[in-house]
């Protein structure tokens, strides 16, 4: 690409190469991408980072049945250290553990490097987040693995590869999957912490798992559809022999990776139960939602003429139908409890942040704030990457304004880095549970 130079203004002449350079950048990401092929589809493994814990067996499912050989990466060892010497140091949390898992998978040699596939799930949202994809890819190239494909997950249908894409039997398939992990972790965590037999909640959680995502990879449908299985996982739970016993309700909301990832929160939900506490979140369904909500309100802000408007239209209705289904069974039960479908939640974000903050997590962490606070959670733990400049607009930002509106709740920020210490970080989360003081 031919550029103007202009004389005697080094800063438009500065701009120019830092453009040009960005433009040279992007056409040599490309150039350096592999494609996952359709003969891979037979052959390769696609490996997904560790990110939704109650999630993982439900869509893994999902893509096995649709051919795929797929598992979630469950790498843990030195993460840090392998990630950044190949990375900028001022990338957040998450991306570094994203790297650091997929050299740990490389290194240690249990999926044949000529034999897997790696993919990066992608919202598409204004953060750095955006470049994991291609630092995936450089990051492969620096060590030796160029011809691993990377596969972009987005809902956009961009950076395509000829042996992936999204059927309409998987999508259906995902957005099951997505229903059975929030009702499972929302159901587990309201018991597991009241248990007589001690084990027993994972039990049940584990033989649901198992049938639930074989019924899923061999699309088994049952009489009744998702509204009975959903009956069969309420029950199933409600079996289990509980006692009365006082528990703190802890709200966890914040930036998506870290609030559900056991290994970006350092085992939060684990360490709550030590505390003698009941963890509470927010469905990944209702961020699905928020996600496509918010680019479709970018969209009809940004276009003239909104073509798409009946694609996003139908998408929305679809989710919100889904959604409307799976909590009208928890609540005819009677016994448990769901956070708030996603126009309700829409409608908590009103008096604080307003629903035009839709960058990052944006209006989503204050509603789900809101709505915990609701259900009767008196302490919030509001989690995030250091350094992560959405996450400090949008979660940090909103603090002050959400202790006005709840005096009587405890609301903590909690920061996670690869450089921060577990102590420091615990006693934040104390502070939160009210088991320390700021004076002390």
């Amino acid at each position: 690409m031919d550029i103007i130079l202009f004389h005697g203004d080094s800063i438009i002449y500065f701009i120019l190469i830092i453009i040009k350079i960005g433009m040279i950048g992007k056409f040599m990401s490309e150039l350096m991408r592999v494609p996952f092929t359709k003969a891979m589809k037979k052959t390769h493994t696609i490996l997904l980072p560790e990110m939704l814990e109650y999630h993982s067996p439900f869509l893994q499912a999902a893509f096995q049945g649709s051919g795929y050989h797929f598992a979630v990466m469950q790498g843990s060892r030195r993460l840090k250290e392998k990630a950044l010497r190949y990375m900028n140091h001022e990338y957040c949390y998450p991306g570094v553990l994203i790297v650091g898992q997929i050299l740990d998978v490389l290194e240690e040699g249990s999926y044949p490097a000529d034999r897997v596939a790696f993919m990066e799930p992608q919202a598409g949202g204004a953060c750095r987040a955006g470049n994991y994809y291609h630092v995936i890819i450089r990051t492969l190239q620096k060590c030796g693995y160029g011809k691993i494909p990377v596969i972009s997950l987005n809902f956009k249908a961009q950076e395509k590869h000829p042996g992936f894409r999204i059927s309409l039997r998987l999508f259906r398939d995902a957005v099951t999957a997505v229903c059975y992990g929030d009702l499972i972790m929302r159901l587990y965590q309201q018991v597991k912490p009241y248990e007589c037999e001690e084990g027993a909640t994972d039990a049940v959680r584990r033989a649901l798992e198992e049938k639930l995502a074989e019924q899923i990879r061999s699309h088994c449908r049952r009489p009744g559809g998702r509204r009975a299985v959903y009956r069969e996982m309420i029950e199933a739970f409600a079996k289990i022999p509980v006692r009365k016993a006082e528990r703190k309700k802890v709200c966890v909301a914040g930036e998506i990776y870290i609030k559900f990832s056991a290994l970006g929160n350092h085992h939060l939900e684990e360490y709550l139960a030590k505390q003698g506490c009941q963890c509470v979140m927010g469905g990944f369904i209702n961020y699905a939602i928020y996600v496509l909500d918010s680019d479709y309100r970018a969209y009809l802000t940004n276009t003239p003429r909104p073509v798409l408007r009946k694609g996003y239209d139908i998408a929305l209705t679809y989710l919100k139908k889904i959604q409307q289904e799976l909590y009208h069974e928890v609540i005819s039960h009677g016994r448990f409890e769901m956070d708030l479908p996603f126009a309700s939640l829409k409608e908590r974000a009103l008096n604080s942040i307003g629903c035009d903050c839709i960058t990052g997590d944006g209006w989503l962490v204050a509603a789900e704030v809101a709505a915990a606070v609701e259900q009767g959670c008196k302490h919030v733990l509001i989690v995030h990457p250091f350094g992560c400049l959405v996450s400090h607009i949008s979660e940090r930002g909103i603090v002050k304004k959400l202790k006005s509106m709840y005096p009587n709740v405890n609301i903590q920020t909690i920061e996670y880095d690869y450089d921060s210490s577990d102590t420091l970080r615990e006693s934040r989360i104390r502070l939160g549970l009210g088991e320390l003081t700021a004076g002390r």
